[in-house]
């Protein structure tokens, strides 16, 4: 992936940001009120890395699943290669434990708390997606609270863009036709 980059790329739900390194991405970032803080936040913690455009193919490809999961595509972007080196390895564990979910479908705080052996962990594990640097490759908005009630969501339009992202998967959530279906939204 070479020495490292970051550019911005246009989707569904606005202009988003990724950014790589050696290692694979290093963050994704989903739209803010404009492209400039799109780019700022994208960049938050990050050593300097230069605009470049286009990116390499690898992150190019990122960017079209990214583009067509965004689009309504059933794109789970596994094949993503994400740099997680500076994170812990909870943060890890539950990462990849929400990148198994598939497009379309939830889990709450409290089943990834219990599949990692204690159900305790289940604001834990709400706090390591809220730190998420990688959204929607790592697809923390796949993830509720009990009772399919949203929980938070980080990014700009909070629980609001959370659901926006759920609608275009189709999610379905407690035995209901659609997320959305009746509702009006």
């Amino acid at each position: 992936m070479g020495d490292g980059g970051h550019t911005l790329f246009d989707t569904a739900i606005g202009v988003c940001g990724i950014a790589w390194g050696q290692g694979g991405v290093v963050a994704v970032q989903l739209p803010e009120a404009d492209a400039a803080r799109t780019r700022a936040r994208l960049l938050v913690g990050l050593p300097p890395l230069p605009e470049l455009s286009p990116p390499p193919a690898t992150v190019q490809a990122a960017i079209e699943g990214i583009q067509a999961l965004l689009m309504g595509e059933a794109r789970d972007l596994r094949e993503v290669p994400l740099d997680m080196t500076r994170l812990t390895p909870f943060q890890r564990e539950v990462y990849a434990m929400a990148r198994a979910i598939p497009p379309g479908q939830t889990r709450t705080y409290g089943e990834m708390a219990q599949a990692l052996g204690d159900a305790g962990l289940a604001r834990a594990v709400g706090q390591a997606l809220g730190h998420n640097p990688f959204a929607p490759v790592v697809p923390c908005h796949r993830v509720l609270a009990a009772g399919a009630r949203s929980g938070g969501f980080s990014a700009r339009g909070g629980v609001a863009t959370k659901l926006r992202m759920l609608q275009i998967e189709g999610a379905q959530i407690g035995g209901e036709p659609g997320l959305f279906d009746g509702d009006g939204a």
